[in-house]
């Protein structure tokens, strides 16, 4: 069995994510790592808070807190948000924890050691009215490629083109909104990128035809119009501090870590993180997941990101790994969506449109969520969040193909042959045809599972549900037991060990509901391990005799009510 580290891309301190967010890092990669885990690999899925950079000291600020205290508190929210959707992570940290400072510091002198970091004096925004220069998204404008007027200094959220905040038309501070704005020099470390070029090109070739093309686009793309230096560090109270032992004057001055250059090094701290919370008497070691050297030459490491984060994962990141001279893990496969947006326009953070994951708790439970977005998953271009979209899918998928197809087995079984899987007839030959169609299915299940492609390997996993619904219109047991009680019987018996089966296989996307499906059959062994293709075949690993329970309803059917209600909640149009 293979080795697989996971990371999703770190999601902002600065608020509750929305669903856009969710599906376009998280949760993918969370159905990635259970549908591993089940095949018997090992597996650590990492993530962590991004807690550094102006968003989180613009958020402290709004809330009236010092930003270690708003930061914990913000950690602690999403990750309760987190649980709530069943995200497995093995460790979920914080990039402003002692482990991530010491990486990036190692890092950094590393890069100066090497000839890939150098002081430069540069011009940047003063604010005389907020007494500081102002870096990055503590300037907000108008931006010169699209025209967008609510454009950060650090990124252009419309057409997700990296700025500088001297770039920006009609530039005013984030913190007074002053216009009055000055360009003073100051000094800082530049990331020397552009010697580093060729060797990230070849470094890209060798991989960019087994990414997606949306990834190896972005990266093409990046490379294409030329790599530049990077300033990597920022005039801010909140950050990984220049080390003083390298560059004394820059560390009086209180300069800190550019966010992006020390929030990808936090995968890399938040598994060090996960080895040192380890409990008493259990060993873990952080850098057989990351160092070659030490056993991570054999690992296989897939990112999860949205597609403004690709080129920080395929360009900036590894360059910064090519330039430290140390054999370092480097991801193997990218995994970039396009956007999730809601009614055609953005889900955005910042300007709270759309539906966050928090209230999407509050309304259903997470695996209707959890099936619709990786069904929906916004793989090849955009797609659009609807509340009509999202009511037919759960209704049609969930509740009618599958939760129905549950109920009525279950029930009509107690209800006819009691409380045990009754034995029946022997396998004829439609057991024999329902077999072989669902290990096909199972096959191409599989197959999608291992591509990394979430919408055809949910298409498989609906096309397993409507097979056992065909399976049961075919039969007709409730016909059936009137002249034949044994066929019935055997129609039953097969029907549960699909549901089983589904129970099984449907856990990376709705574990919440497939724990329920296996906790109706008293099984010894009641645990999610995968089914393979004999098992599948022959559609027997719920003996007769085992005793069972009807579980409540899996899924409720959502009433033109209650859509009427979500929409007037929340806008029915995208705003």
């Amino acid at each position: 069995m293979a080795r697989h580290l996971i990371t999703s891309a770190l999601p902002y301190i600065n608020g509750i994510k929305h669903l856009g967010n969710m599906v376009g890092s998280m949760l993918p990669a969370d159905v990635y790592a259970r549908y591993l885990r089940q095949r018997g690999h090992e597996v650590l899925y990492i993530c962590a808070t991004d807690e550094h950079g102006t968003p989180a000291e613009l958020a402290a600020k709004e809330q009236g807190l010092p930003v270690a205290e708003f930061c914990a508190q913000a950690h602690d929210a999403q990750k309760a948000v987190y649980d709530g959707f069943a995200l497995a992570f093995d460790y979920f940290g914080r990039s402003s924890s002692p482990q991530n400072a010491e990486l990036t510091q190692h890092f950094a002198r590393k890069l100066k050691e090497n000839g890939f970091i150098e002081e430069r004096a540069i011009r940047q925004v003063y604010s005389p009215a907020d007494g500081r220069f102002l870096p990055d998204r503590y300037v907000e404008g108008t931006c010169p490629h699209c025209g967008y007027d609510k454009a950060r200094g650090d990124q252009c959220e419309n057409c997700t083109r990296v700025l500088d905040p001297t770039d920006l038309i009609n530039p005013r501070s984030a913190i007074s909104g002053s216009t009055e704005l000055e360009v003073r020099e100051t000094k800082h470390l530049f990331l020397l990128q552009s010697k580093l070029q060729g060797e990230v090109e070849q470094w890209v070739a060798r991989h960019e035809a087994e990414w997606p093309q949306l990834a190896s686009s972005i990266a093409r793309k990046w490379l294409t119009e030329g790599l530049h230096d990077r300033a990597i560090t920022r005039d801010l109270d909140w950050g990984v501090p220049v080390p003083a032992d390298t560059w004394p004057e820059l560390a009086a001055e209180g300069k800190v870590f550019y966010v992006w250059f020390d929030a990808p090094i936090e995968y890399i701290g938040a598994t060090k993180e996960w080895a040192d919370a380890a409990p008493d008497g259990e060993v873990r070691d952080w850098k057989s997941w990351w160092y070659e050297p030490d056993g991570a030459a054999d690992v296989r490491y897939t990112e999860f990101m949205a597609k403004d984060n690709v080129p920080f994962h395929t360009v900036m990141f590894p360059a910064t790994e090519l330039g430290v001279r140390e054999p370092w893990k480097m991801v193997d496969y990218v995994k970039a969506f396009n956007w999730l947006t809601y009614y055609g326009g953005k889900f955005s953070t910042s300007q709270k449109r759309g539906v966050f994951t928090d209230q999407a708790l509050d309304i259903l439970p997470a695996d209707y969520w959890r099936y619709f977005l990786i069904a929906n998953a916004p793989e090849s271009d955009d797609s659009s969040f609807t509340w009509e979209h999202f009511t037919a899918t759960v209704n049609k998928d969930l509740a009618d193909t599958l939760g129905n197809f549950v109920n009525r087995v279950l029930s009509f079984s107690k209800k006819r042959f009691g409380e045990e899987v009754p034995a029946g007839a022997e396998a004829g030959e439609a057991e024999a045809k329902l077999g072989e169609e669902i290990a096909a299915l199972l096959a191409e299940y599989e197959t999608q599972m291992e591509a990394l492609q979430f919408r055809k390997a949910a298409a498989a996993l609906r096309a397993l549900w409507s097979a056992g619904n065909s399976y049961l219109e075919e039969k007709a047991p409730w016909l059936e037991i009137k002249t034949d009680p044994e066929g019935a019987a055997l129609t039953l018996r097969t029907a549960m060990n699909l549901i089983h089966l589904y129970a099984v296989v449907s856990e990376p996307f709705i574990p919440a509901s497939s724990a329920a499906m296996r906790a109706a059959f008293s099984l010894t062994d009641d645990n999610a391990t995968w089914v393979s293709a004999d098992e599948a075949r022959t559609l027997n690993s719920v003996p007769a005799g085992t005793p069972f329970t009807v579980p409540p309803v899996l899924f409720a059917k959502i009433q033109d009510e209650d859509l009427a209600a979500y929409k007037e909640r929340f806008g029915g149009e995208g705003a």
